[in-house]
């Protein structure tokens, strides 16, 4: 009797095993996280840099601001400039005169015409305009401050529309993925909130994984740069901030 008790339980001692092993197959192979590719997100900053030596009179923006292409983010003093613009203006409406009633040379008339051209050009140099729609990143300078030409006064940025991030992939993956292609992107610190994205770039030489990334056996593999760019209507994402990118399983 004892021996056919014994008999009836031990299938069962097979069967629990098996379906253990079943569910952590199911899990793994259906119901498992896919593989994320990681980057780091950046955009493409403008420097905006003096083109005169003057003293700064008027600072319009702040770190922050949104501005405009064209707007005007700093004004100039410029008073030797506007010095020389009126003394080249004075001596072209002379020289204009002149060679109208025929006693100035072409010569002369277009040496005057050059110069206050050249004067009208610096003054509108005094004015420090956007040359981009976007936000202003930093700042450098303040009202009082003499600057040289060259010297870098505001670093922007389009964060709508210029948010990128690279991502390196194995040789095996790179031949899939096309240009135009869309991606979706992550944030875990958002929930995993997604952000739409496209391939915008997809490099033509294979090079070593980036220092930046953990393991050992990582860094020393060949992949592929793929610049992924991202829609950030919202402006969400900001430069910096690390985005995982999922490539469908199919690929």
């Amino acid at each position: 009797m004892d021996n056919e008790i014994k008999k009836k339980k031990r299938p069962i001692f097979f069967i629990i095993p098996a379906l253990a092993v079943i569910a952590f197959l199911v899990k793994y192979f259906i119901f498992s996280d896919p593989f994320l590719y990681a980057g780091t997100v950046e955009t493409t900053k403008v420097d905006v840099p003096s083109r005169v030596s003057s003293v700064i009179s008027v600072r319009n923006v702040k770190e922050g601001d949104h501005i405009k292409k064209g707007d005007l983010l700093m004004h100039l003093s410029c008073e030797d400039y506007l010095l020389a613009q009126e003394i080249a203006t004075r001596d072209f409406v002379r020289t204009d005169k002149l060679f109208r009633q025929g006693s100035q040379p072409q010569e002369m008339f277009d040496q005057m015409k050059n110069r206050k051209d050249d004067a009208d050009l610096k003054v509108g140099w005094c004015d420090i305009r956007s040359p981009l729609n976007g936000v202003v990143l930093d700042r450098y300078h303040e009202v009082g401050e003499m600057v040289a030409p060259g010297t870098r006064l505001f670093t922007l940025a389009n964060l709508k529309e210029d948010l990128y991030a690279y991502i390196y992939v194995p040789q095996t993956l790179v031949a899939k993925i096309s240009l135009g292609e869309k991606l979706g992107g992550f944030i875990p610190e958002l929930g995993m909130k997604e952000f739409s994205g496209v391939v915008s770039q997809v490099g033509d030489e294979a090079e070593f994984t980036p220092k930046n990334v953990q393991t050992r056996e990582e860094r020393t593999r060949l992949v592929y740069a793929i610049k992924v760019s991202f829609d950030n209507p919202d402006e969400i994402l900001k430069p910096g901030m690390t985005i995982e990118v999922k490539i469908p399983e199919s690929k």
